[in-house]
């Protein structure tokens, strides 16, 4: 049987509900290097966060996942106090961003190294933190993979085949996606535990269908984005086109940033429950798709 590692144990699919496959607590898009780079206070992010944590509860949210990895600011002692103080179980990844965000001792690690790392904090967990990781979460440039990049990916694909863990990318471009699920191949892991991240960020929805036939889930994920008239339709043909197994659906949203005064204005976790669910409702989708899309879907790419 499978579990879904968070912020509050490992959980079974019975214990869970409606589940947000892609959001933010605590992100700091500043590059590792800048100065007061990931510093804040615990006690802080939770008074900035906790209510929107709660208002996504009381709207029937059951888990989050967390998709700040290394180099944007990863903080999972955070991330945990904030999981207490709200009783949200949350979802924490191993793996680091893409270039310019990759810290130097990253940049430095050879491909065994990496793979080591990220093992260990998938099965050991994170720091002194307790909280095992779920998942590894990594990112590709828009102009191709560097290097770099594909140093970290195989680190991935290797930890990943031995964990069972899933990989989502944060690569905007189809073909760069596609270029990914070469590599993963290569290193003989399954190319249905990725995620391509940001999927509606590829125009030609082509590509979209030909992540999904290689086995791999597709996320749109900005939903309550100013997009309404945009993403339901496209979720629309998605399921239409025979996607929805493979669909996941989230806000991209949050969260508290260190470089902002008192961490910014966070965005909510609730535009999905508040006008998507009734939007497909509306649309003629029955229920058992809905229960797919948002209570299936995310736990059994994220569990393991």
């Amino acid at each position: 049987m499978t579990r879904l590692h968070t912020t509050l144990g490992a959980l079974e699919r019975s214990q869970l509900g409606l589940i947000l496959p892609h959001e933010h607590v605590f992100v700091d898009l500043r590059t590792p290097d800048q100065p007061g780079y990931a510093e804040a206070e615990a006690a802080d992010v939770i008074a900035l966060m906790a209510p929107q944590i709660e208002a996504a509860k009381a709207r029937g949210v059951t888990a989050i996942v967390e998709c700040t990895t290394g180099g944007v600011g990863r903080r999972a002692d955070i991330d945990l106090a904030v999981s207490k103080a709200t009783g949200m179980p949350i979802v924490v990844p191993t793996g680091n961003y893409r270039e310019p965000w990759i810290p130097a001792w990253v940049a430095a690690a050879s491909q065994d190294e990496l793979e080591a790392w990220m093992y260990a904090e998938l099965t050991d967990g994170i720091e002194d933190t307790g909280v095992i990781a779920a998942w590894i979460k990594i990112s590709a440039g828009d102009d191709g993979i560097t290097p770099l990049e594909e140093r970290i990916l195989r680190a991935a694909a290797r930890a990943a085949k031995r964990t069972g863990a899933i990989i989502g990318s944060h690569t905007i471009k189809g073909r760069v996606v596609m270029d990914q699920l070469d590599i993963i191949e290569a290193e003989g892991g399954s190319l249905e535990r990725f995620i391509s991240i940001h999927t509606q960020a590829e125009p030609d929805f082509e590509l979209h269908k030909a992540v999904a036939a290689r086995g791999a889930w597709i996320e749109y994920d900005n939903i309550g984005h100013g997009n309404d008239d945009e993403i339901l339709p496209l979720i629309l043909k998605a399921l239409e086109a025979g996607l929805g197994p493979q669909l996941l659906l989230s806000h991209d949203l949050g969260w508290y940033d260190p470089a902002q005064p008192g961490g910014g204005v966070p965005r909510p976790y609730t535009h999905l429950s508040e006008w998507l669910l009734p939007a497909l409702r509306d649309a003629g989708i029955d229920e058992a798709t809905i229960t797919q899309l948002t209570h299936d879907n995310p736990f059994n790419a994220y569990a393991r």
